[in-house]
């Protein structure tokens, strides 16, 4: 007798067609990933991001001078106004952390800056915020990092707590 051979259970080619669209729309996935990294845009071309946080008054509420989960709300205004010259690259105000993303000053194009600042209390005080900046030289088309002036940091930190200041003291009729 010859064998003959058996059909497959429906069940299984449906299983087979459901994994081979599951890797065709994995591997259009990975490849649409991958396209966007290499790409070469050109950043003044892209929208200035537009931060909601800077046209909201959080400290509104009564004379709520903070944000929710602890954050003040004036250094985190203050913050976000004296980096607003700079492109963010994220802001966190639960959190209380902005991070920017690179910025070319026009004058010198050949350097370029970072700034991650640190909303860590409640308080308006001068040890509620932390600031680190990072720089860049072009050296042979590349970047290398390089250190920072040793007063940048003071001076960033000083704008951002006179902001904050000033915030207050429009928010609370001159306290």
């Amino acid at each position: 007798m010859i064998a003959s051979a058996r059909p497959k259970p429906d069940h299984w080619s449906r299983h087979h067609h459901h994994i081979l669209r599951l890797n065709v729309f994995a591997g259009a996935l990975l490849f649409s990933l991958l396209a966007g990294c290499g790409s070469d845009r050109d950043p003044s071309g892209l929208a200035k991001p537009k931060n909601h946080l800077m046209t909201v008054d959080r400290g509104a509420s009564g004379g709520d001078d903070q944000l929710k989960d602890g954050v003040n709300v004036y250094l985190w205004r203050g913050a976000l106004d004296t980096l607003s010259f700079m492109p963010f690259s994220s802001a966190d105000a639960v959190g209380g952390i902005i991070l920017t993303d690179w910025y070319t000053p026009p004058t010198s194009p050949d350097e370029r800056f970072k700034i991650a600042a640190y909303v860590m209390s409640r308080r308006l005080r001068s040890d509620s915020l932390r600031v680190a900046v990072f720089r860049q030289e072009r050296q042979g088309g590349q970047w290398v990092d390089s250190p920072v002036s040793s007063n940048t940091v003071s001076d960033i930190t000083t704008r951002i707590l006179n902001r904050a200041r000033e915030l207050r003291a429009e928010n609370k009729g001159g306290d």
